[in-house]
């Protein structure tokens, strides 16, 4: 991580002391975490990390991967869900560290973080500086429109109508894409995707190139608005991030590998990217 959702905040979750050994340096000052009890145990982990914390990076406002419910003001999503089943395979600490993406890498890469979710695209630029994880799920970059949009269809379409203007997140690989279909001045970039989305509905950008997954979330909160159309822009694997050389990436793979062996990280998959996820921008601080 939004339909007809006003401007999105970036919201804290309250500071909780870090009291485990994390490998990452104290995170700096802005971001705060959310720890959960070490979970699994020594004797069924597949790799014991004994209890070791590991402090991970969400924005705490992408939806399907995280989020604050305004309604509970409790965390959830496909990053909390997937990271506490690993820490529960690998018995360790998870500790939810609520960063703002455009610092989220370089936080990772400087060893602030130990690790990040937020539904990263695995690129050659991004693995110069941090190590990946084996890819989770392959998602397809398409456009986002207004609902009945009939100037284009497809990406080609929008490109040859040089009065028409793109929207999408900076420093993301959809605002990569963008620049590699179009000038930089039919591009604005947003600091977040909501911020993409409003200006869409407010005709400030005819279209937003967006992550699928997440696109399907701006569609079903105000599906009589907007719509996702045409064929995959571009198509990516996603996957965790760790700083250089991290001794806790192969544990991770390990773990992913044992979740799609036995069918979990399928169900939570269909559970935060199919269609009966009904979380949208309006339930979210």
């Amino acid at each position: 991580m939004n339909i007809c959702k006003p401007i999105l905040s970036v919201i804290m979750i309250a500071t909780v002391a870090l009291t485990a050994c994390s490998s990452a340096e104290k995170p700096p000052a802005g971001m705060e975490s959310q720890v959960y009890d070490c979970l699994g145990t020594a004797d069924e982990a597949i790799v014991d990390l004994e209890c070791q914390e590991v402090s991970i990076g969400v924005e705490n406002a992408y939806l399907p991967f995280n989020y604050i419910s305004s309604e509970t003001g409790e965390a959830g999503g496909w990053d909390y869900v997937v990271w506490k089943e690993i820490c529960e395979r690998l018995h360790c600490q998870p500790v939810f560290t609520e960063t703002a993406w455009e610092v989220m890498i370089q936080s990772v890469a400087d060893g602030l973080l130990d690790a990040a979710g937020d539904g990263i695209t695995i690129t050659p630029v991004r693995q110069e500086i941090v190590d990946f994880s084996i890819g989770y799920l392959q998602v397809n970059q398409r456009l986002l429109v207004l609902q009945g949009e009939a100037r284009f269809g497809s990406m080609e379409d929008f490109v040859a109508n040089e009065e028409l203007l793109m929207g999408t997140q900076a420093e993301t690989t959809n605002y990569e894409a963008a620049v590699e279909f179009l000038p930089e001045s039919r591009i604005k970039a947003f600091e977040q995707f909501p911020f993409a989305v409003q200006a869409l509905l407010t005709g400030d950008v005819d279209a937003v190139i967006i992550d699928e997954v997440a696109g399907m979330g701006y569609a079903g909160e105000s599906a009589d608005k907007l719509e996702l159309i045409g064929p995959a822009i571009v198509s990516d694997y996603l996957g965790l991030i760790f700083p250089k050389g991290s001794d806790i990436v192969e544990p991770v793979n390990l773990a992913l590998k044992s979740m799609m062996e036995d069918g979990s990280l399928s169900e939570i998959n269909l559970e935060y990217f199919g269609p009966d996820f009904t979380m949208t921008y309006d339930d979210i601080e």
